[in-house]
């Protein structure tokens, strides 16, 4: 099990033999009283043993078979404390758009004393919807820690329900922007691989065989000496996937030293953090059905490396 695993309640004890072919994810939501997706959740945070050993959520589980679970512990409430940074793009009775400076979480988590978009919009006097869990109400979609730009939060049950089909059924724009190291070729194109945790870094993840299916396409903006400003389009939304799919090609993220970027090049551009933004957002509003886009401005740190880049390329 995951190091963070150790946090929580640990149970261990057979299948019993009412859930004999159930899939895993759902034989823990019957028998711990999780939502399915919380279930899934944990067994692809690998905190499930079945039988001693790792299994996707979706393998049929037989009665007698043994599972070891690491249950998390009660979240805490989400503590209201605004975030110095957060702009608030846009606001009605539906939902709320935020645009996230770097260093700020989604919302809670296992390990993260930082603050967090529900927190700040806690604090701001917003109230989001219910669904979802307690640390995380309202929240369709993430962007890393590390990561700057438009992240939208649900304020109505309907609101949430709908978009968290859209985001599902891929009919969502997010529109991200990255400096990478080098020069892609060909300048525009795909990446089509599928990522799952690191096999052996779980703080990271990878492209491994048999992952979830993962697509990012990407077109060059400008060329510069030692770099590249790309447009990215996500068909899909896995965690980390901008960063995964550019270091698989061996362009990563400037400044992304966790995915193999060169901390030389980082340092001369003052950069302290992989340069990416979720630059445009759009969607289908849940409650018109008009479709609505919402854009970002580059953050300080990133508007400076990117100066900083292109007066290197000049000389």
């Amino acid at each position: 099990m995951s190091a963070s695993a150790s946090t929580g309640d640990r149970r261990s004890l057979p299948v019993p033999e009412g859930l004999e072919g159930e899939r895993l994810d759902a034989a823990l939501a019957r028998l711990f009283g999780l939502s399915r997706t919380k279930a899934a959740e944990l067994v692809e945070l690998g905190q499930v043993l079945l039988d001693g050993a790792a299994a996707p959520k979706s393998e049929r589980v037989s009665a007698g078979s043994w599972l070891e679970v690491e249950l998390p512990r009660p979240q805490e409430p989400v503590a209201p404390v605004r975030v110095e940074g957060m702009r608030i793009v846009h606001d009605d009775s539906d939902l709320v758009v935020v645009d996230k400076p770097v260093g700020v979480a989604a919302h809670p988590s296992p390990g993260w004393q930082g603050p967090t978009v529900v927190g700040h919009l806690a604090a701001a006097g917003f109230r989001v919807s219910t669904s979802g869990a307690a640390e995380r109400q309202g929240v369709v979609h993430r962007l890393d820690v590390g990561t700057s730009g438009l992240m939208v939060v649900a304020k109505s049950e309907r609101a949430y329900s709908l978009l968290k089909r859209a985001f599902k059924e891929r009919r969502v724009d997010k529109i991200y922007h990255a400096m990478v190291q080098g020069h892609p070729d060909p300048s525009r194109g795909t990446v089509d691989a599928p990522i799952e945790r690191h096999p052996t870094l779980d703080y990271k993840w990878a492209v491994v065989a048999g992952g979830k299916p993962s697509v990012t396409h990407y077109e060059t903006l400008e060329a510069l000496r030692h770099a590249s400003l790309l447009e990215i389009r996500l068909e899909t939304g896995r965690t980390h996937q901008i960063r995964v799919h550019m270091s698989a090609i061996r362009h990563p993220c400037v400044g992304d030293l966790t995915y193999g970027a060169d901390p030389v090049l980082a340092a001369r551009l003052e950069l302290t953090r992989q340069w990416l933004h979720a630059a445009r957002l759009g969607f289908e509003h849940p409650d018109t059905g008009e479709w609505v886009e919402f854009t970002s401005a580059y953050a300080d740190d990133l508007a400076s490396a990117l100066d900083k880049a292109r007066a290197d390329s000049e000389r």
